[in-house]
């Protein structure tokens, strides 16, 4: 039986102004991974979940995902939406994080909105938990998400970034359009 080898993924670690995020690409250039450096651990649970025995080398992404990255903090806010990425996960997680793609900066929707674009209506807890297992923040908008009554719920890379990419998207766009109301 011949034993296939591991993935081989580079890891590149970018400032933002929200902190340093690790940045992993596949060969063809393809985002597998994105999160803050403060939650490694977390990112490497989601990426051996994903992939079994994966290979990171540190290194450079792509210039187009580094460009792609820093234009979106710069204030390009569709700067993410042509990145391709790609993700291990369920066929369910894998609607739910394609359905976030389509979420506009500047825009908010509830657990309850996710689910019914996926139509899976009922299926709003697990859409929540299908959000808080996405290997690629930012660029898949997890951050986009709010409770049902517009509150800021659960993100993996921290509340406090959460209202920053919100707020952030507001001042671009003029204002989150949605339930939730910035502060």
């Amino acid at each position: 039986m011949k034993k296939t080898q591991p993935e081989a993924f580079t890891l590149d670690r970018i400032a933002t102004p929200v902190g340093e995020v690790l940045l992993v690409t596949d060969a063809d250039g393809a985002v597998r991974a994105f999160d803050f450096t403060d939650y490694e651990a977390r990112m490497m649970k989601l990426l051996a979940r994903h992939y079994g025995e994966a290979r990171l080398t540190p290194g450079r992404a792509p210039e187009a995902v580094r460009s792609a990255v820093a234009a979106y903090f710069d204030g390009d806010l569709t700067a993410l939406d042509g990145l391709a990425v790609k993700t291990g996960g369920t066929e369910f997680q894998r609607a739910v994080w394609a359905a976030l793609r389509t979420i506009p900066a500047g825009r908010t929707w509830s657990y309850g909105q996710l689910a019914q674009a996926i139509g899976k209506p009922a299926a709003v807890r697990a859409v929540g938990l299908a959000n808080g297992a996405n290997p690629i923040g930012v660029i898949v908008p997890c951050h986009r998400v709010v409770g049902a009554n517009g509150t800021l719920t659960g993100y993996a890379g921290g509340l406090e970034r959460k209202r920053w990419l919100l707020a952030h998207e507001a001042s671009q766009e003029g204002t989150v359009q949605g339930a939730f109301a910035l502060d």
